[in-house]
């Protein structure tokens, strides 16, 4: 259906009326917006969103591989012991003002159920639940103090992907690779990796590109099956046939990009499927864990059916590190049924944080251990975080509810000095108190450690230049410093 005097579309409509102005004014105005989105000076086109960039300044890595721990990891019962809690168990959380809780009865202080040592030269205390992660004391960096805005789950998520807590956002992984690119062009330069059970809180909106163009957006790889649906061509049409196809549909893209230039939009749907054909014969064997050894396999737990699905996940994101990707981002949890699925520990954090610690803490030592092994781990990033803390009262007896007051995180790998904490939550773990660190600052740490200045990573929408940390962040100095 034609649009009155024969127009075929609205875009037709812009570029023809008043002789063509309106036209040469929205090109210009499109160029500009390629120019900026590639960090150009000119108004060249991008050959492909997934070209290698250079970084600002040298890096201490060049990639990342961020954990999420789906549902809110308490930080008192993992990496920040609070003996306080023994003391004054059983008595009211006092003069600490107004104690706002998510899901209601609030009752009074409650010790950790877990135990807690110090482990490595540095003497980091663990608690009991992760064994196999503090053998890695001396390589972990715990930040004791990260402070959230919500105590909402997909808003606290969204806030932990984006740095804002409404969808919309590009994710910090969008923004890695719309400021580094790939290092291997037949594989995403942005994957994600979630739990079987479930995707985390907020669903693809934590993976998303936001106002930038799509092909900056996660790429789901599943850890068992075809690592993507619909990747493999149908049966019966030979790989010379495809080509073929995408040759054709790659030069009707073409036409349509000459007849409007700067649109992003479609430079990205060419550039998505290309890298979708040459994905075809990469990205079945970089989840080919079955190739790797036995020892390996066992290093990750898949010999255990309790350690076996988080470690197909971790093993897949060392491949994927190995291979060139970026950003890997793996979800532990999922919300298929959120009282057992997840760490959201309301009803009893005991039961919720031994099952969910014991399928993970073997593979994601494993995972440490291996980077170390295949000289990986001096340039990877390892970020292991939730979408907020717990707090230190009891609910419903045995539970914890949501705390965004107080959060406790590692990091690892990309040569950060290891075996310390950073910042201090109060003697209760209710509230960031010294050192405290918001997400702006983390985002900001994260990508200096990739060699990006942050202030300076920025992409034109909506008139301004729209940044991670937004107009804030500040490099946590411990961790910039090494």
């Amino acid at each position: 259906m034609k649009l009155p005097n024969g127009f075929a579309s609205r875009r037709d409509f812009l570029f023809e009326t008043g002789q063509g102005m309106a036209g040469l004014g929205l090109a210009c105005l499109l160029n500009q917006d390629t120019a900026r989105a590639a960090g150009c000076q000119n108004t060249e086109a991008v050959t492909s969103p997934h070209t290698p960039k250079p970084a600002h300044f040298a890096p201490r890595a060049k990639r990342v591989i961020s954990i999420f721990l789906n549902g809110g990891l308490s930080q008192m019962d993992s990496f920040d012991p609070k003996p306080a809690l023994d003391k004054y168990a059983g008595q009211p959380l006092a003069g600490k003002g107004d104690i706002v809780v998510r899901q209601g009865h609030p009752g009074p202080l409650m010790p950790s159920p877990f135990k807690f040592s110090r482990h490595g030269q540095s003497g980091l205390p663990v608690s009991e639940i992760f064994p196999n992660i503090a053998k890695h004391a001396d390589s972990l960096a715990v930040i004791r103090s990260l402070k959230g805005r919500s105590n909402d789950h997909v808003m606290a998520a969204y806030e932990l992907a984006s740095g804002t807590i409404r969808m919309g956002a590009p994710s910090v992984g969008a923004w890695v690779a719309y400021g580094l690119g790939s290092e291997n062009q037949n594989l995403p330069g942005f994957v994600v990796l979630y739990d079987a059970r479930g995707g985390p809180f907020g669903g693809p909106s934590n993976w998303s590109a936001g106002y930038m163009p799509a092909a900056y957006q996660g790429t789901i790889f599943r850890s068992a099956g075809d690592p993507i649906f619909d990747l493999k061509p149908p049966k019966g049409i030979a790989p010379e046939q495809m080509k073929a196809r995408l040759d054709l549909l790659d030069e009707l893209n073409e036409l349509d990009l000459k007849k409007n230039p700067g649109n992003s939009e479609l430079a990205a749907r060419i550039s998505a499927y290309e890298l979708a054909f040459r994905m075809q014969g990469c990205a079945p064997d970089a989840v080919n864990v079955e190739s790797e050894s036995e020892p390996t396999k066992q290093l990750y737990g898949l010999d255990n059916p309790i350690t076996a699905p988080f470690g197909r996940q971790c093993l897949i994101a060392r491949r994927l590190a190995e291979r060139g990707v970026r950003f890997v981002q793996l979800y532990h949890g999922g919300i298929g049924n959120q009282n057992t699925d997840t760490w959201d520990a309301h009803g009893d954090v005991k039961e919720n944080h031994t099952q969910h610690a014991a399928e993970s803490d073997h593979p994601i030592a494993g995972l440490l251990s291996d980077l170390k092994a295949r000289g990986l781990f001096d340039d990877t990033l390892v970020i292991c975080h939730s979408e907020f803390g717990r707090m230190p009262i009891s609910q419903r007896g045995l539970g914890r509810d949501h705390n965004p007051g107080a959060q406790s995180i590692w990091m690892a790998g990309a040569k950060i000095r290891g075996g310390q904490t950073i910042g201090e939550s109060d003697e209760f773990g209710y509230m960031a108190e010294q050192q405290v660190v918001n997400v702006h600052d983390l985002h900001a740490t994260i990508l200096h450690l990739l060699g990006m200045d942050h202030t300076k990573l920025t992409y034109f929408y909506q008139g301004r230049n729209m940044r991670l940390t937004d107009v804030y962040g500040v490099p946590i100095p411990q961790i910039a410093k090494g």
